[in-house]
């Protein structure tokens, strides 16, 4: 799925109606329907419900869903945000349809009135601003706003909440933007919806089919897109049936110092639940015995520092490399990290300590292997590429220091985001809150290493290491809830992770 800036979505919105064809109102009629079935698939007809419009064809959208509740037997009341006298051409013809439906309560809010008594048990629906908004709310709007986010009541925003910009909010106002539970956007997510700083904001968002056109859909360019599953079924290598361990792939995993062997082992058994035929993992002396007894299934090549990563073995006869977890950053580490650097022309994969490394010799960043994959979170990320201001911000110096130095970077998060060398930039929607636990960047490690030796292309690599991370995430959060989730549940749930996405269910 493609990732449209508001202005984009606005051109498919044309196109459908001129091309389908299809009426505007009744585009926004389909629209509607497909958010009132979902409420009504959410919500009881207990529930009492608070519709706020403006005056544009968000606010017709949301005079549609009124009606449509209202007429599923659910009690509706109306609130006419007073910002204009006049009302968009399908806006207006909605509130005809209402006023001629007469079931549903209607009331005029104007800047002098007293705002309306409200239940913390009602469920409020936001469809005052749409994805138009190109300025922060001030006034009677913001004042409607903040007035309703005082609420604890359910809050659903139909498109987008209300005062939130669909891509930079970096000169917004907070305070005067709804704050939903839900989102009900149309066709796409917004970009703004994947930045941690909106979260509050947005809640949790569903984008609904209302039928754009595919043709223009295919037409608009966007460097932004979702990683689905359809993407990641078609790029799973099939096995065949005299295939034999030779045919996985061989990585070398640099991973582990003293203290931090953990690391070590969450990458070597990720790597081999991803299907490497072979691992080595190449760790410090005092790491050989707790390998050995942790995880019997991997090979070992043996530092010659006790304690730390100092020398690189021969490298000749891996698949590929892939580590700096738990590795630190001595004086002996760095220089060993430069070694590898300098004699490996084939892609690394590097995360933790390697990108902090690299972060204070940041001349060694051009020379990394085209396609490298680095997998900071955002604070490594920070240090290699300077401070951003917020997630927005962020996501573009990720896009610009992947095409400056020909590598791919994924940066972990709630959304985790992997830019290509190209400037395209993939959204991750799976994975939940229960990953954020030690080790869990080190499990993705040692899934995109081992794909990368299996043969898989970086990129491919990437996008299906990140997705297979998250959906094992979800699966082992669904078995354990999140907040019991450990690394090491994500990688046993790996076998069904792969099993749902072959299979499609």
């Amino acid at each position: 799925m493609k990732v449209l800036r508001s202005s984009q979505i606005k051109e498919v919105d044309a196109y459908t109606i001129e091309n389908e064809p299809i009426l505007s109102i009744n585009l926004m009629e389909r629209a509607a329907r497909k958010c009132s079935r979902w409420i009504g698939r959410y919500f009881s007809k207990n529930f009492k419900f608070n519709v706020f419009v403006g005056p544009g064809n968000n606010g017709g959208d949301g005079l549609a869903v009124a009606r449509q509740l209202a007429e599923d037997e659910r009690e509706v009341k109306v609130f006419i945000v007073k910002i204009s006298d006049k009302l968009s051409k399908d806006a207006n013809i909605n509130l005809e349809r209402l006023e001629k439906q007469n079931l549903v309560e209607i009331t005029y809010l104007h800047k002098d009135d007293e705002l309306p008594e409200l239940s913390n048990k009602m469920v409020i629906i936001d469809a005052m601003f749409g994805s138009g908004l190109n300025r922060p709310l001030e006034g009677f709007p913001a004042e409607v706003v903040r007035y309703l986010n005082r609420f604890q009541a359910t809050r659903i925003a139909i498109d987008i909440p209300s005062g939130l910009f669909g891509e930079d909010n970096s000169t917004n106002v907070p305070e005067n933007i709804f704050n939903a539970d839900y989102t009900l956007t149309f066709q796409f997510p917004k970009l703004s919806f994947f930045f941690p700083e909106n979260e509050g904001f947005v809640g949790q968002w569903y984008a609904l089919d209302i039928g754009l056109s595919q043709t223009k859909i295919e037409e608009v360019e966007s460097p932004y897109f979702l990683i689905s599953e359809h993407y990641v079924k078609k790029h799973i290598a099939k096995r065949k049936r005299f295939a034999h361990k030779g045919h996985f792939g061989h990585p070398l995993l640099i991973n582990g110092s003293y203290g931090k062997m953990g690391a070590a082992i969450l990458a070597a058994k990720a790597a081999l639940k991803t299907g490497s035929g072979l691992v080595t993992v190449h760790l410090p002396v005092s790491g050989y015995s707790i390998m050995q007894t942790a995880v019997p299934e991997a090979m070992l090549s043996i530092d010659i520092s006790e304690l730390i990563f100092s020398k690189i073995p021969d490298i000749s006869r891996f698949s590929n490399i892939g580590g700096g977890c738990g590795i630190d950053t001595k004086v002996n580490t760095q220089k060993a990290l430069k070694e590898l650097i300098e004699k490996e022309e084939r892609p690394l994969v590097l995360d933790a300590d390697a990108l902090n490394i690299l972060a204070v010799n940041p001349e060694w960043l051009g020379q990394l292997p085209e396609k490298s994959i680095l997998t900071p979170h955002p604070k490594e990320f920070d240090r290699l590429a300077g401070d951003s201001p917020n997630h927005f911000k962020r996501i573009q110096q990720q896009r610009d220091f992947a095409s400056k130095y020909g590598v791919i970077v994924v940066l972990k998060g709630g959304n985790t985001s992997v830019a290509m060398p190209n400037g395209i930039c993939f959204f991750n929607i799976n994975g939940n809150p229960g990953m954020s636990t030690a080790g869990s960047g080190d499990v993705l490690t040692g899934i995109i290493t081992s794909l990368v030796g299996q043969g898989y292309q970086p990129h491919i690599a990437a996008l299906t290491g990140v997705y297979l991370h998250g959906l094992a995430g979800d699966i082992a959060s669904e078995e354990n809830s999140q907040e019991a989730v450990i690394a090491t549940d994500i990688i046993n749930a790996l076998g069904k992770a792969f099993k749902k996405v072959k299979s499609g269910c």
